[in-house]
């Protein structure tokens, strides 16, 4: 049981001992370079499940000085809206931190039978709206329903919707994923990672491992759900 928030922060903190510079999706899609080394960290938070942990990785990034682009979701299982979450989005707007969003919009228009492209539409006016904050950039969530979010990007670009990036698109302007050393968390008990968008079969490395052949440009997703302070049941 490696994923603790210590152990994460272990790995986030020999990355700065390294020399690397952390960015966030939006820095990244607008030519940004803060490296004095030549080597950064895309920093990307997917909150899928539980936004009460994302305060951990907040005071976490707070602590080590980093930034993060971090991905909400809408119509999965909590309230962007409560109390609490809205408090905690305003909060990492506070500290500087990115808020992207994280897009279900072939689900929502099989399972709705409305429009995709009117989906998204409304889903990034409504966070616009509600938190006085311009969403840039999204990144296609993976649920249960079998459908690929991603799919909706073979004929849309996100400039059609005032959008900077989709997190996996393959422009020249962001392309992101296809140019870099992809690390991944998804699989919530054991990393994954992609080189130039091409999986890495049997690679299990977390990032600090990786770290060690000095890439020069990661990609870096990780899930508040995936880590804990005792035990992933806590």
């Amino acid at each position: 049981m490696k994923f603790t928030f210590e152990n994460l922060a272990e790995q986030l903190r020999q990355a700065i001992s390294m020399g690397y510079s952390f960015l966030t999706c939006e820095e990244w899609a607008n030519g940004t370079n803060k490296s004095t080394t030549g080597k950064c960290i895309v920093l990307r938070v997917d909150v899928d499940e539980a936004l009460d942990r994302l305060p951990k990785l907040l005071e976490m990034f707070e602590g080590l000085h980093v930034k993060a682009s971090i991905f909400v979701r809408l119509h999965g299982p909590y309230n962007i809206f409560s109390f609490e979450n809205y408090r905690i989005i305003r909060n990492a707007i506070s500290l500087g931190h990115e808020i992207g969003y994280h897009s279900e919009v072939v689900d929502q228009a099989a399972i709705w039978g409305e429009s995709q492209a009117d989906c998204l539409r409304r889903d990034i006016r409504v966070l616009t709206e509600i938190f006085d904050y311009k969403i840039v950039g999204v990144a296609s969530h993976g649920g249960r329903t079998g459908l690929n979010n991603l799919d909706f990007w073979r004929d849309h670009s996100p400039s059609e919707f005032g959008l900077l990036y989709e997190a996996y698109d393959r422009s020249e302007s962001f392309g992101l994923f296809h140019k870099s050393l992809y690390i991944s968390d998804s699989e919530w008990t054991q990393w994954k990672s992609y080189w130039n968008g091409i999986r890495n079969e049997d690679d299990r490395r977390s990032l600090k491992e990786h770290l060690l052949e000095n890439p020069k440009l990661v990609y870096l997703l990780i899930h508040p759900e995936t880590f804990y302070a005792e035990h992933p049941y806590e």
